[in-house]
């Protein structure tokens, strides 16, 4: 079989081509800003009490620990023995309870943190920015859209200041992807793939149930409130993420951090214009109402027309780093935990060979000689590839209860307020939505709800 003929001049120009594609990488350790530094007018430190110091309350102690500017005074929580788990964690002595609206009564508290299940997210807001508190509640902010919307509104009337606590806005790391979206390397982007997997017990809300656990330890009727009535039942106290009553699955667990990722990066701050969801309970058999791998198809709309979001969060394997892949014309940017690299695609022109593959030998000379002549001399270099990676010990929660204390005091709103944390929401909701019903789950703006 005869090989197609190659000119010297087309060796050169393919080999030079192939030299500029190789690895030409670089990495860059990113640098942290201090932490927040900001005092209250009168020089005294942000006075805060936290409401819920179970898992995520205790990792919140622990990293308010680090920033100087504020001071936890009190914490409430139904399940008595975790008033000292909470004090532990922050690592010094102050006043809790099992009623968070005596916090609201005090009148030295000047925020409240709010780490409890979703569906009190929207009783302790409300509660809270009546009471003249500033709020920061953790993700996902809220247990269903009603619920968001009325936060919204009642952070706004009251003219609170809110941050919902997906942490990673407030990142060094999605700061830096920030700007290399916006630096146009990338190009246009169409397409968005996002996953966070895990593989253990607890990954998938397995939690440990203490000895001590009874309705003698925890207010069970307090737990419910506006929930449906149920007998007491330790398990949907402590692994409330499995049950609809009361938390959000996936979609409030993982899918609202990889949705608020995206919505920084990309400066797209607005709920999804529909959804589909698949997925199943495959591993978990144990009662719980959410799937352990869920997959969602969700459509935004962004000024170069539709960015298609796909999200994937898988229970039973753990492949790696949760993931955020940006495909773009230019080049494909891949955040993870600890990490930003953005690989610009190789769109130089080239003779497209495989197009001429139906014709005659001299069609192809004759197309390959028009295209040399239409492209003289070599290809330009091929951008190298660039790593951004974040120190050791980098503590992002940290960083983003600075940020919330320094809104504190300047009365300026955060990146993650009450618009861009219920814009994330509704992304959950809309999964969920769509999961349960079976159907595309489209969102109604003006109606402020959800079709399917």
């Amino acid at each position: 079989m005869k090989m197609p003929e190659i000119t010297r001049r087309d060796f050169v120009r393919l080999g030079a081509g192939a030299a500029l594609t190789g690895a030409v990488a670089r990495t860059t350790l990113l640098e942290p800003a201090p932490l927040a530094a900001q005092s209250l007018p009168d020089g005294r430190r942000i006075r805060f009490a936290i409401v819920g110091t179970g898992i995520r309350g205790c990792d919140l102690l622990r990293s308010a620990r680090k920033v100087p500017t504020g001071v936890c005074v009190g914490s409430a929580d139904l399940y008595s023995t975790r008033l000292e788990a909470g004090k532990e964690a922050y690592g010094a002595d102050f006043d809790a309870t099992g009623d968070y609206r005596r916090l609201l009564d005090r009148k030295d508290v000047d925020a409240i943190f709010i780490a409890t299940s979703d569906h009190h997210h929207r009783r302790v807001t409300l509660d809270a920015v009546a009471a003249g508190k500033d709020v920061y509640c953790e993700k996902p902010m809220s247990h269903s859209v009603e619920d968001g919307f009325a936060m919204l509104e009642a952070v706004q009337a009251n003219k609170r200041i809110f941050q919902a606590g997906s942490q990673r806005v407030s990142s060094i790391l999605y700061a830096k992807a920030r700007e290399m979206y916006a630096s146009g390397q990338l190009g246009e982007v169409h397409e968005i793939d996002a996953k966070w997997n895990r593989n253990s017990p607890g990954g998938a809300w397995v939690y440990p149930i203490p000895d001590d656990a009874s309705t003698e330890t925890i207010d069970w009727k307090g737990f419910l409130v506006d929930a449906p009535d149920h007998a007491f039942d330790p398990r949907r106290f402590f692994r409330w993420r499995c049950f609809r009553d009361y938390g959000s699955g996936l979609g409030g667990d993982l899918f609202v951090h990889l949705l608020s990722g995206i919505q920084v990066i990309t400066g797209m701050n607005t709920p999804a214009q529909r959804a589909y969801s698949s997925g199943g309970t495959y591993t978990y058999k144990d009662g719980r109402d959410f799937p352990d791998l869920l997959e969602t198809a969700f459509e935004y709309a962004s000024p170069n027309g539709s960015v298609q979001v796909h999200v994937h969060c898988n229970q039973s394997n753990d492949d790696g780093d949760q993931t955020i892949v940006f495909n773009g014309r230019l080049g494909t940017m891949v955040v993870t935990g600890n990490s930003v690299t953005l690989t610009p695609q190789d769109v130089r022109p080239k003779f497209e060979a495989y197009g001429w593959d139906g014709m005659t030998q001299a069609q192809r000379e004759k197309g390959r000689a028009a295209w040399n002549a239409a492209h003289p001399g070599p290809l330009p270099p091929l951008p190298e590839t660039e790593t951004f990676t974040l120190p050791q010990g980098y503590d992002d929660t940290a960083v983003h209860i600075a940020n919330f204390f320094n809104a504190v005091v300047t009365r300026e709103h955060v990146t993650e307020d009450e618009v861009f944390g219920n814009n994330a929401a509704i992304g959950c909701h809309l999964a969920n939505q769509s999961f349960f019903h079976r159907t595309i789950a489209e969102w109604d703006a003006e109606a402020k709800t959800i079709k399917a």
